[in-house]
C-alpha cells in the first residue's frame, strides 16, 4: 500500500497531479494498463453500447481472427417455463455503463493481457424454432472454439447451455461450475427436452459434460424432486442454505476440488441470487445468494482452466432498478478475468521447453 505522508508531503506530491499521476508501483502498473498515456478515457456513456465496453467486432465471424475472448449475446427465451423476457438480456447487459476494467480483488485488468471483443449476437434462422435455434448457437460457437477463442455468452434462457456445451465439449467433456437456484437436470416436459430446466441432463447424456467434475451452487426452491439426475450422475449439489451455513471459503474449496485441473465451464444463472439483488429474471426464488457471496465464489476460482462461460436469464422488464443487469455485467467481468488468467497459464505451459 502507498506510504503515509504528512500534509506538506501530500501538497508537494499531489497538489498539481492529474488523475493519471499514480506513484505507488502496484497502482502505477494498473493505471498504465488502464490509461496508457495521459489521463483521458472515454466517458462510460459515450459510443455504441457493447458487452463490458470492449470493441465491437460484428464482422469477426467466421474466422474470429485477432481475438482471444469473444463476448456474444444469445437473445433467445423460447425455452422458459415461466416468465418470458430473457431475449432482452444481452441488450440490457450491454447498456450497463460502468464495469471493469480493473478487478481489485484479483488485481486484474483482463483487457490488458488478452484481446477481447463483442462479436454481436448469434444469428438465428428463425425466432420461432427452439431446436433450430440451438443448432444455430452450436454452429456459431463451435466456430469460435475452432478458432482457438474462448466464448463468453450472455443469454437468453438457460436452455442455451446445451448447445454451448455441445460446442465447447465436443472434443472432450468439460467440468462445470454451475451457480443457479435450479439444477436444470430434469427430463422432457410436454414432449420437449430442450427447455431451460433440463440442459445439463442432456449435456451429460450426450457426453459433452462430465458430471463428476460438475458442482451446482445456490440450489433451492420447490423443484428439488426434479433434480434426481444430478445426484444419480455424480454431480455435487450445494444448496443456498449450505452456502450461508458453511461460508464461501469451504464452498470455494469444494468447487476447486470438484473441477480439478481439467477444462472447466462456468455457467451463472442470475436467479442464483436472491430476488432482493436480482429481481429481473423469469423464475425468481427467495432465499438466494447475495451479490457479495456470488462474486466471492467466482473470484475463488482463480487459476482453474476456464474454457468458456455464460450469464443467463436476465429479463430486464421485471427489474425497474436495473440491478439484475448490473450484477450480470459484473459476473461477466469476473468470468472474463478468470478466462484471461487461464489463457495466460495455458500459453505459459505451451511455451515451456519439453523435457
Amino acid at each position: 500500500m502507498p506510504e503515509i505522508l504528512c500534509l506538506e508531503e501530500l501538497r508537494a506530491r499531489y497538489g498539481n497531479a492529474s488523475g493519471a499521476d499514480i506513484f505507488d508501483p502496484e497502482f502505477r502498473k494498473v493505471a498504465d494498463q488502464v490509461f496508457g498515456e495521459g489521463d483521458s478515457r472515454q466517458a462510460p456513456y459515450f459510443g455504441v453500447p457493447t458487452l463490458l465496453k470492449v470493441p465491437l467486432r460484428q464482422d469477426a465471424a467466421p474466422r474470429f481472427t485477432g481475438i482471444d475472448v469473444a463476448l456474444l449475446g444469445i437473445p433467445l427465451d423460447l425455452g422458459v417455463t415461466n416468465r418470458p423476457g430473457a431475449r432482452f438480456g444481452p441488450r440490457a447487459v450491454r447498456n450497463v455503463e460502468r464495469v471493469g476494467p480493473y478487478d481489485h480483488v484479483l488485481r486484474a485488468v483482463p483487457a490488458a493481457h488478452v484481446r477481447v471483443a463483442d462479436v454481436g449476437d448469434v444469428p438465428f434462422r428463425s425466432r420461432f424454432d427452439l431446436a433450430g435455434s440451438h443448432e444455430d448457437i452450436e454452429r456459431y460457437v463451435r466456430g469460435v472454439v475452432d478458432a482457438g477463442v474462448v466464448p463468453l455468452s450472455v443469454g437468453g434462457d438457460h436452455s442455451i447451455g446445451l448447445p454451448l456445451l455441445r460446442a465447447v465439449g465436443r472434443d472432450r467433456p468439460v467440468g462445470m461450475i454451475h451457480i443457479d437456484a435450479h439444477c436444470d437436470t430434469s427430463g422432457s416436459f410436454e414432449g420437449c427436452k430442450f427447455h431451460h430446466g433440463g440442459p445439463f441432463r442432456q449435456a451429460v447424456l450426450e457426453g459433452v459434460l462430465d458430471p463428476r467434475r460438475t458442482i451446482q451452487i445456490g440450489v433451492r426452491g420447490n423443484s428439488e424432486y426434479l433434480w434426481e439426475f444430478s445426484y444419480a450422475s455424480g454431480m455435487t449439489v450445494v444448496h443456498a442454505e449450505e452456502v450461508e451455513e458453511l461460508g464461501i471459503k469451504p464452498v470455494i474449496e469444494k468447487a476447486r476440488a470438484v473441477a480439478g485441473v481439467g477444462p472447466t465451464y462456468v455457467s451463472f444463472d442470475v436467479d442464483a441470487l436472491d430476488p432482493a439483488f436480482a429481481a429481473g429474471t423469469g423464475t425468481p426464488e427467495v432465499g438466494g445468494l447475495t451479490s457479495a457471496q456470488a462474486l466471492g465464489i467466482l473470484r475463488g476460482l482463480s487459476g482453474l482452466d476456464i474454457v468458456g462461460g455464460d450469464v443467463v436469464e436476465v429479463a430486464p422488464q421485471y427489474d425497474p432498478t436495473t440491478n439484475t443487469a448490473q450484477i450480470a455485467a459484473q459476473v461477466l467481468f469476473e468470468i472474463l478475468c478468470l478466462a484471461a488468467e487461464a489463457i495466460g497459464i495455458r500459453a505459459s505451459r505451451q511455451a515451456e521447453p519439453s523435457r
